[in-house]
């Protein structure tokens, strides 16, 4: 089942419009989805290997098939590719085990989880895109650097908020379905 997650991530990542769906200097991404679901399934270790693998595909990507000029500009660099979607999956596990100790609920863990996990991967990669490149970034978006922030902030409003609710949405949706179609059980759902 697990490379069943790490397939998903390499054809999401690598056909165009499955993962991305790009909107000019922006992509707004969905990909987070299966990385928060494989997660949720099977834990932080896999989480964090699913999410590894969409981080190395990315860079891939940025150097062969680009789909917006910030691709090669800064997601070829791994701190802004790589680590945050790391810990897109460690963070999402976590949170669905914490959240479900507390209601036992998969549904209401699901939702949290989801929500943690898109919020790991916008405000990381943009924090690391601001701060790693704030000179360069500022130039693609025509701002000065000192209103960089408020353009970055924009983008959590634009796309991370909608891929925030996309999350919170069909996380629990797979998460109930791979439940009642499977043997498997969430992560620690059990304990």
């Amino acid at each position: 089942m697990q490379a069943l997650f790490l397939a998903l991530i390499a054809v999401q990542t690598m056909v165009p419009m499955l993962g991305y769906l790009p909107l000019g200097f922006v992509n707004l991404t969905i990909i987070h989805i299966t990385v928060i679901i494989g997660a949720i399934m099977f834990g932080p270790g896999e989480g964090l290997l699913i999410g590894t693998v969409w981080g190395v595909l990315t860079i891939v990507r940025a150097y062969t098939a680009p789909t917006s000029p910030m691709d090669t500009l800064v997601f070829t660099n791994p701190l802004v590719s790589v680590v945050p979607r790391m810990l897109v999956g460690v963070f999402a596990a976590l949170t669905f085990w914490g959240v479900y100790k507390l209601f036992k609920k998969v549904v209401i863990a699901s939702v949290v989880a989801g929500a943690i996990g898109s919020l790991t991967n916008t405000v990381l990669v943009l924090l690391a895109m601001g701060t790693l490149y704030t000179g360069p970034v500022a130039s693609a978006y025509k701002v000065s650097t000192g209103a960089l922030g408020k353009v970055l902030g924009a983008i959590v409003v634009t796309n991370g908020v909608p891929e925030m609710i996309a999350a919170m949405i069909i996380t629990p949706l797979i998460v109930g379905a791979l439940v009642a179609a499977t043997h498997i059980r969430p992560w620690r759902a059990d304990k």
